[in-house]
This record gives structure tokens, C-alpha cells and sequence, in this order.
């Protein structure tokens, strides 16, 4: 493809069309209707502790959300496939697992000591 080319294409596909403006057809932002309560919870609760340090409401509800959505994945509740995510805040690790690797971590640093 000429390089020309690429940019008539580009043009057509990033530019909108006479009237248009590219706030009508962005995804909305901001919906959390996905989120479950503890998830609601847990922002609200993040976001007033940015408040106390004198972060701007609006800065400490941006934070606030990230952190809940670094923390648990993003929103939890059933929504397009039909299926909820399970609730991840809690980690990965089954207690199973974690008695698992702390054995074998005993057992390593017990082998290397020597």
C-alpha cells in the first residue's frame, strides 16, 4: 500500500464524518453497574482516605477505582457472557496451595543450608 494511500485510509477511519463529533461515538466511560458492593465499598473507602491526604475529590475517585480494579480485576457482577468473575480480592491461592508451597519452601531453605 502507498503510503499516500495509508493516510486517505486513515483520514476516512480516525476523522468523523461532516457532523459527526467523536464524543457521540466513544464507549461510554465510568458505568458501574458491574462492580459488586464490596467493590463499592472498598472505593468509597479508598477514595476518602485520598480525600484526608487533599486529593480533589474527582483525582481521589479516579484512584480509587484503579485500586479496585487493580486489586480485584475489575467489575464482578454476571454481564455479557452471563457469567460473574469470581471475586478475587481474597487471592489466588487456595489454603491448600499456600500450605503446599510453604512446605516446599521449608524444604528448600532447609537443602541449601547446608
Amino acid at each position: 500500500m502507498r503510503i499516500s494511500a495509508l493516510h486517505d485510509w486513515l483520514d476516512c477511519v480516525l476523522r468523523p464524518a461532516k457532523g459527526d463529533h467523536f464524543q457521540e461515538r466513544a464507549m461510554p466511560r465510568g458505568d458501574k453497574s458491574k462492580y459488586t458492593d464490596k467493590q463499592e465499598r472498598m472505593a468509597e473507602h479508598i477514595e476518602e482516605g485520598y480525600e484526608k491526604q487533599g486529593v480533589s475529590e474527582k483525582e481521589a475517585e479516579r484512584r480509587a477505582w484503579a485500586t479496585v480494579n487493580k486489586q480485584t480485576g475489575g467489575g464482578n457482577k454476571p454481564g455479557g457472557s452471563g457469567r460473574g468473575k469470581p471475586d478475587t480480592s481474597r487471592g489466588s491461592m487456595t489454603r491448600a496451595e499456600r500450605s503446599r508451597a510453604a512446605k516446599k519452601g521449608a524444604a528448600t531453605r532447609k537443602r541449601n543450608s547446608r
